[in-house]
């Protein structure tokens, strides 16, 4: 088997429970559950350790994968995750709202419908301009809201190469 450790840094604490790791900063809380992760998680001190089932290659890389999980979680509850969208219409002009947890896009080339892109989990979406800000502790909820609001403006039946217009990811952080 193989193992991996991950030193808990000073201002953050961690809690395993039924494979259910909580880590706790000054930006928050995350939950993640890794028991459908193929990996041993044990709790000793201030470290994470990680040992895998075998010393297969994909063991192996499922060994990494959670470690990279637990090393977001630490980036997560003390910077935080910040997706920034640009909003680009050269044919009609589009409004971009935060109406509950769903973005509202109107006037998506014209149309009558608003379309609509959940946000995941507890992340704030401000429209800034013609920027859209997606920040939150979690980047697995972070980015999929960013994913959501870009699926949403999704160009179909023309070529995407002249029909710019949409919400489009330009910076992560």
């Amino acid at each position: 088997m193989s193992e991996a450790s991950i030193k808990i840094p000073e201002n953050i604490s961690a809690k395993l429970d039924n494979n259910v790791l909580t880590i706790t900063g000054p930006r928050g809380s995350i939950k993640k559950d890794f028991s459908k992760i193929r990996v041993y998680i044990e709790l000793i001190n201030d470290e994470i350790k990680l040992k895998s089932y075998s010393k297969r290659r994909g063991d192996m890389a499922v060994l990494g994968t959670a470690s990279s999980l637990i090393e977001n979680m630490f980036k997560g509850v003390t910077q935080g995750y910040t997706y920034k969208l640009k909003v680009v219409s050269a044919h009609f002009p589009i409004s971009v709202k935060v109406k509950g947890d769903h973005v509202v896009i109107e006037n998506f080339y014209g149309g009558k419908a608003p379309r609509l892109a959940k946000i995941v989990g507890s992340c704030k979406v401000s429209v800034v301009g013609d920027d859209v800000i997606v920040e939150g502790i979690s980047n697995e909820e972070v980015g999929q809201t960013a994913a959501n609001i870009e699926a949403a403006t999704t160009v179909k039946r023309k070529d995407q190469r002249v029909f710019l217009d949409g919400v489009y990811v330009y910076e992560r952080s």
